[in-house]
């Protein structure tokens, strides 16, 4: 579906710096990163809204400079600041302007969604709130039948039943093996229960990318008094954290490794992750993944 190879990017002062990873179909990648680590403009290289300065993107093994109009027709999005719609306009007027510009459009699943969503078709864009209009923008994206699904934090202004019923809908999309989604998102334990790939950005660098399971078989979070904690071989340990009395750490891991039983151990979430390895590469310049 995707595949960057040795990409960069140069946006004002900010730079994406020689990405590589792949996507492939029947998967759901998390986006993952601090804000301004460089997800919207890697999102944005995806969609064809900017264009690499090196290196190579392929979109369904296409390049956007001989296939922009293919590529755009199977690619759906669901964008915080979209540029598609008119605040007068109302909303099954716009998807109807919009649509036939794509060749699988149909008004019938549009209507459908709109009304799984309740959303008035007949309301103006400028009349709906942030939610509403996460909610059209998904419903847009899913009538004109796409294969790709790329979405820049959709779930933040989502009420939390709505967001139980966007991630079955993400999950129903790829079932069939020939569809996938890629999701930037702060909500990190969304992504513990339903992305496959994650894709760690920091300050315009690719970390991780890979199967997610196998970014967190390599930790284990490690907790308990910090005088314990401490006994821990300096090299396993990524980073820690401790005051007088409390310690913890994320620290490399294989099933070898044994640990004191009075220390707490676990699988790491990936916001312990993100956050430890981030500090990391703050605090001691190293990038444990590399």
């Amino acid at each position: 579906m995707i595949c960057f190879e040795k990409v960069s990017k140069q946006i004002g002062n900010f730079s994406l710096q020689n990405i590589s990873f792949m996507l492939p179909k029947g998967y759901i990648m998390g986006l993952i990163g601090e804000n301004g680590a460089g997800k919207t403009s890697l999102l944005n290289l995806i969609l064809g809204l900017y264009r690499p300065d090196n290196g190579t993107v392929r979109i369904f093994d296409r390049e956007y400079e001989k296939e922009e109009c293919n590529i755009r027709n199977r690619i759906g999005f669901v964008l915080l600041d979209p540029d598609l719609f008119f605040g007068n306009v109302r909303l099954m007027d716009h998807a109807d302007q919009i649509g036939k510009y794509y060749a699988d459009y149909d008004r019938d699943i549009l209507q459908k969604y709109c009304s799984e969503f309740s959303l008035d078709v007949r309301k103006k864009w400028k009349k709906l709130s942030k939610g509403e209009r996460l909610k059209f923008q998904l419903a847009f994206a899913l009538s004109h039948q796409p294969q790709l699904l790329v979405l820049d934090e959709p779930t933040a202004n989502f009420d939390p039943e709505f967001r139980k019923r966007f991630f079955h809908i993400l999950t129903q999309f790829i079932s069939d093996g020939e569809h996938s989604v890629i999701l930037a998102t702060h909500q990190l334990y969304e992504l513990d229960r339903i992305a496959d790939y994650i894709t760690f950005l920091h300050q315009g660098r690719l970390l991780y990318s890979g199967e997610k399971e196998a970014l967190t078989d390599m930790y284990r979070m490690v907790k308990g008094e910090a005088c314990r904690v401490d006994l821990l071989k300096k090299e396993r340990i990524v980073c820690n954290e401790e005051n007088a009395y409390a310690g913890s750490a994320l620290v490399r891991h294989t099933d070898k490794d044994t640990y004191d039983s009075k220390l707490t151990v676990s699988t790491p979430s990936l916001e312990e992750i993100m956050y430890y390895l981030i500090k990391g590469v703050d605090h001691y310049g190293k990038n444990d993944l590399e």
